[in-house]
């Protein structure tokens, strides 16, 4: 059995794909798991099949790059589920383009939601966590922080994720509290699918031609995130810190 089975979980942007999974895995380790997403109701699924196989989630509406509905959120997790330990801070939206047609608003709302929504998030909760001398808060980067073409805007926010990361560990580690990094690589969710739609590709043709250039021969699941996630907020990566873990079924060059 889990020795943090008591643990709660919060898992931002899981109405859907990789959050969903991710917090579906958590509730299987053990963790009671708000599930956030912008809109409550998208929540309900991914509550539901933690509920079922009975688990303890709780919904949660929030936008995370609101000072105020992050605050709000936090201390109703607090309340109904339980001080939050573990943090993943998964939410991301894309509004991609090439750098001479990207708006002001396009760049905003992504540097908003990623980065502005993981420190508040991140802020938000570390209280619960030195509280506890406990704490696991892991950031979702992604290949593209090495630099992708059409997406200048979220490939520096996730660029951004790693050293957000980074100096967390090092603020955050006397009191017990870890902060490491996911970086996926081409995982089959709906934002893949919207970039498959915006060069103009079906999304079976666009992941068939991704994966020839993936060692594995693959692309990857939610599922394969949500397992690196479940060892970054476990007892026994209490000594990993720090880290960016690329998921991307090989070495990225």
């Amino acid at each position: 059995m889990s020795t943090t089975e008591q643990r709660v979980a919060i898992v931002t942007g899981a109405a859907r794909g990789i959050g969903a999974a991710t917090a579906v895995r958590l509730a299987a380790e053990g963790r009671a798991v708000a599930v956030i997403d912008l809109d409550e109701d998208a929540c309900k699924d991914t509550v539901e099949k933690i509920t079922a196989a009975g688990g303890r989630a709780l919904a949660v509406g929030c936008d995370v790059s609101d000072e105020a509905q992050v605050t709000s959120a936090v201390e109703r997790i607090a309340a109904e589920l339980g001080a939050p330990t573990i943090l993943v801070n998964n939410a991301g939206v894309l509004r991609d383009n090439l750098l001479f047609k990207m708006s002001a608003s396009d760049w905003d709302t992504v540097m908003n939601v990623h980065l502005r929504g993981a420190f508040l998030m991140s802020r938000a909760s570390q209280k619960h966590m030195v509280d506890a001398g406990f704490g696991r808060i892991v950031n979702l980067s992604s290949s593209s922080a090495l630099g992708n073409r059409g997406q200048v805007n979220y490939a520096a926010a996730k660029a951004g994720m790693q050293g957000f990361t980074k100096t967390l560990a090092k603020e955050l580690g006397k009191f017990g509290i870890t902060a490491n990094s996911v970086a996926p690589g081409f995982i089959a969710t709906e934002m893949t699918k919207a970039t498959a739609e915006r060069v103009g590709m079906g999304f079976e043709d666009f992941q068939a031609a991704a994966a020839t250039q993936i060692p594995v021969q693959r692309v990857g699941q939610p599922e394969d995130i949500a397992n690196a996630v479940a060892f970054f907020t476990g007892d026994a990566a209490g000594f990993v810190s720090g880290q960016v873990l690329y998921v991307a079924g090989g070495p990225l060059n």
